[in-house]
């Protein structure tokens, strides 16, 4: 959705604000311009309001449960051989997931502009909850909008929503996953943008919303990395997160981004195959292009349509990535895998027998490259895994897709 007003920036090496490389931006209608500019301006003044910066520590300790604590995975890494595995164990949070401290932030940031009604989207349906959450605890409207198909496996999400006072919109257009419930969400926002603010998920869509997701959740990487200082007097050799559109891989990350010696890992949904429509890693034969506000790396055919997706986490179930994501993977920064849907179920049934942790299947997927990773390592060698989110949800899905002993 490119306008005349559209900000474009050239590839430097410090870029334009809302600009990585030249991925982001901000490609919206005109209609939601006014918001964004407003969204930015408030967002640029809390970073520096030391008022709002402790109300909102305050609230993850309090509220959302922070820290976190980085587990040792001792019966996982004698059973693989090779580097320690430690677990950062984002889902012991309150809601389940990472989502809740980007929800935190945001729900600050709407009190303080004054509106009353919050929108989002949602695939895999925590960050549905997490904003859910939240509206409830500071008294807003919320509506949430998710696929049909999404609904369908994440049943118990919609049920929590619901729970907590905030409308279920079922979206039956396209693949009835994350994609379309962006856009239908994007619509309600141009309809109601002087009362509503949409509380996007993921560090995707138009400036400042990539910049600022990712700041709410840099929290991970800051105590993960005091964490294993703590535990072992050193850094970690890599670090590995599941990526769909990036927010829990961003904000284990960010930490670590000038340490060169730590590898960052980001594994995609490998799906079912590598044919277009199989899978959703959008490093696998995806291009630059535009979806949605922001310009990143896009599953498209040859006419430019952007493509269908499978994951059999719906967390992951998406055509792009945060435009961060791409600039790290193109400076050789960071790197991406892939992990099929059996890889992730056989790593989600791993960790479940090894440690007594049932990992949502987005998680998984990281378990499962940490799987292929750590036997070639050195025992000397620390490897961290972001446990994004709880299996709770998942269990459907995995009844449906695991035949157990």
């Amino acid at each position: 959705m490119a306008t005349a007003r559209t900000q474009f920036a050239k590839a430097t090496a410090k870029p334009a604000p809302g600009r990585f490389g030249v991925y982001g931006g901000r490609y919206a209608p005109e209609t939601l311009m006014c918001a964004l500019e407003e969204l930015e301006r408030e967002y640029e003044k809390v970073k520096r309001d030391r008022a709002f910066q402790r109300r909102f520590q305050d609230l993850l300790r309090t509220y959302a449960g922070r820290p976190t604590p980085l587990f040792l995975a001792s019966r996982l890494t004698k059973k693989l051989g090779g580097a320690k595995i430690y677990l950062k164990r984002e889902d012991l949070l309150h809601t389940g997931a990472h989502k809740i401290n980007n929800c935190l932030g945001q729900a600050l940031l709407v009190e303080r502009m004054g509106k009353h009604r919050v929108i989002a989207e949602t695939g895999a349906g925590q960050h549905g909850v997490a904003t859910a959450t939240v509206c409830a605890l500071f008294g807003f409207e919320c509506v949430v909008y998710m696929g049909t198909e999404d609904m369908r496996r994440q049943e118990l999400n919609v049920f929590r929503m619901r729970l907590l006072g905030a409308e279920v919109r079922g979206v039956e257009s396209g693949s009835r996953t994350l994609k379309d419930a962006i856009n239908e969400a994007m619509r309600d926002w141009v309809t109601n943008v002087s009362t509503t603010h949409y509380l996007l998920g993921s560090v995707l869509g138009p400036h400042p919303y990539p910049t600022m997701v990712r700041d709410f959740h840099k929290v991970t990487g800051r105590e993960a990395r005091a964490q294993i200082l703590k535990a072992e007097g050193k850094l970690p050799a890599t670090i590995v997160a599941c990526v769909g559109g990036g927010s829990n891989a961003i904000g284990i990350f960010h930490e670590f981004l000038k340490d060169k010696k730590v590898k960052l890992i980001g594994v995609e949904a490998g799906g079912r195959g590598e044919k277009l429509g199989e899978h959703a890693a959008r490093f696998r034969g995806g291009a630059p292009g535009v979806l949605q506000g922001t310009y990143s790396y896009v599953l498209q055919d040859a006419a430019g349509q952007i493509a269908l997706t499978h994951s059999v986490s719906a967390g992951l179930d998406y055509p792009s990535i945060g435009p961060e994501h791409a600039w790290l993977k193109d400076t050789g920064r960071s790197a991406y895998v892939a992990a099929s849907d059996a890889e992730a179920l056989a790593a989600c049934t791993l960790l479940a027998r090894t440690e007594g942790i049932i990992p949502a299947l987005e998680s998984a997927h990281a378990v499962a490259e940490a799987i292929k990773r750590v036997p070639k390592m050195k025992k000397s060698d620390v490897l961290i895994v972001n446990i994004s989110g709880r299996g709770d949800k998942d269990i459907g899905i995995l009844r449906e897709n695991l035949k157990l002993d």
